[in-house]
């Protein structure tokens, strides 16, 4: 392949058929990818036949994005007759290019929010948008709510809740998303003493085994309402009314009776309530100009109305 008459060529000549600077070939060897084949008289390296293909394959793989290590060890381990280590390394480089991916669209829409905006309200939008990471963690938004479940929930039963309360961030979002996240993450995070975020009356009665027969309960009931939701119907008794009224009665050991309702119904009136948390999850899952996703605090609402309209009527 070469043309001299040792077969070998100079570090020269490797770097001009390999289409790179004479600066990366010594770098490849020097690392450890490059294996020279012997030194001239004056010590000038000396390359084989083999090292050509070699060289390409490392430009190829260092194209695409691999380290170094990861080169050496896909190398020798295409030496050993294996291959597991590339398709590993080609999976962990796309994982890490789809978060950077994510990442720019996370940026690009921030960059379009403050573009877009009326002059007085950027320093309020830049000021919500960098308190976020690109692409965002849902991590306060949990801390959120575990300091809000009742205490000694069982680690399923918060984690399915935290599943349906916490909302993944649009991997391609829209501005709009970009703020109503941002502004999810300033509600969660901004200082408030214990009174200003009270308990639901059910977190007191129920210990933490009920309180999981509680949170499950509700989970069905929050789905099935979705449905309805979905279609625009408006609040009325159902399989999902009843879903609704039995996860707290299964919870506190009662019946579900028209007295219990009325308790019910009383109870929950008086509940704190986090609407705006809950207004500001349907517009970060929600495209602009579709209609408003159904949430837990959307099914919540539903819900209840129908067992107050049920319980007057009956009144």
């Amino acid at each position: 392949m070469f043309t001299s008459p040792d077969g070998l060529c100079g570090i020269g000549e490797l770097a001009e058929r390999a289409g790179v600077s004479v600066k990366t070939v010594r770098f490849y060897s020097d690392q450890g990818l490059l294996p020279e084949a012997s030194r001239s008289a004056g010590g000038h390296r000396r390359y084989g036949p083999e090292a050509l293909d070699r060289l390409r394959l490392i430009r190829s793989l260092r194209a695409l994005g691999l380290p170094v290590r990861e080169v050496h060890r896909v190398i020798d381990e295409g030496e050993a007759g294996a291959g597991s280590v590339l398709e590993d390394a080609v999976a962990g480089q796309l994982r890490e290019l789809g978060s950077e991916l994510r990442a720019l669209r996370w940026r690009e829409a921030g960059l379009r929010l403050v573009q877009e905006c009326p002059p007085g309200d950027r320093a309020d939008r830049l000021r919500l948008i960098g308190a976020v990471a690109a692409p965002p963690s849902t991590a306060p938004l949990a801390r959120f709510w575990r300091a809000w479940l009742p205490p000694r929930m069982p680690a399923g039963a918060t984690a399915a809740f935290l599943q349906a309360a916490v909302p993944e961030p649009p991997v391609d979002p829209e501005p709009a998303q970009v703020l109503a996240f941002a502004r999810l993450n300033a509600f969660v995070t901004r200082p408030c003493t214990g009174a200003e975020r009270p308990q639901p009356e059910a977190h007191k009665g129920a210990g933490a085994r009920a309180s999981a027969v509680l949170y499950a309960g509700l989970a069905q009931a929050y789905e099935l309402a979705g449905t309805p939701l979905r279609r625009g119907r408006a609040p009325c008794p159902g399989e999902e009314l009843d879903s609704f009224v039995d996860a707290y009665a299964s919870s506190y050991g009662s019946r579900d009776t028209p007295a219990f309702r009325r308790l019910l119904v009383g109870q929950l009136a008086v509940d704190p309530r986090i609407d705006h948390y809950w207004d500001l999850v349907a517009e970060v899952i929600t495209p602009s100009g579709g209609p408003p996703e159904p949430t837990p605090g959307s099914a919540h609402d539903w819900l209840f109305t129908a067992l107050d309209a049920q319980t007057t009527a009956a009144a």
